[in-house]
C-alpha cells in the first residue's frame, strides 16, 4: 500500500506531498482564485506523472534494445473540459524528444507501447475519457 501525506503549508491552498521515502512535491493555486503561485497546480502534477510513467516505461524497453539515449525530453500539451465540474483533461498531446544514438523506429514503438499498454497514469486518464496522442523525434 502507498502512502502520501499531504500538509498545508499557507494561509491559502498551498500543500506539500511527502511520500514514504521523503521525497516531495509542492501544489498551491492560482493567484485568480486566492493562491499564492508557489507549486504546481494539482491537474498539472497528473500530466507530469504521465511524463514520468511513460518515461520509466519507455527507457526500460530502450535499454533492453540497447538503445544510448543521452538525452530524453518531454513537451505534454493538454485542454480541460470547458463549464465541468469537475473539469478533466479531454485532450493531451505528448511531444517526446531522444538524443543519442537511438533508432527511430525503436523509439517510436517504445512510445506506442507505453502510452497504449504500459503506463498506469495514460490508461487512468483515458479511463475518464481522455484523449492521449503522441509524437517522437530523434534528433543527432
Amino acid at each position: 500500500m502507498t502512502t502520501i501525506e499531504v500538509k498545508r503549508v499557507d494561509d491559502a491552498y498551498a500543500f506539500i506531498g511527502t511520500d514514504s521515502n521523503g521525497h516531495t512535491i509542492r501544489t498551491d493555486g492560482a493567484a485568480e482564485i486566492g493562491g499564492h503561485n508557489t507549486g504546481f497546480r494539482p491537474m498539472q502534477t497528473l500530466l507530469m506523472g504521465l511524463g514520468g510513467c511513460s518515461g520509466v516505461d519507455i527507457v526500460s524497453i530502450l535499454k533492453k534494445q540497447r538503445q544510448e539515449i543521452t538525452e530524453f525530453n518531454m513537451t505534454i500539451k493538454a485542454e480541460r473540459e470547458q463549464g465541468k465540474e469537475p473539469a478533466l483533461w479531454k485532450y493531451v498531446h505528448i511531444h517526446f524528444t531522444f538524443k543519442g544514438n537511438v533508432d527511430v523506429e525503436k523509439a517510436q514503438k517504445a512510445c506506442a507501447l507505453s502510452i497504449d499498454k504500459y503506463c498506469s497514469v495514460a490508461a487512468t486518464l483515458r479511463a475518464a475519457g481522455c484523449t492521449i496522442e503522441w509524437d517522437a523525434t530523434v534528433l543527432s
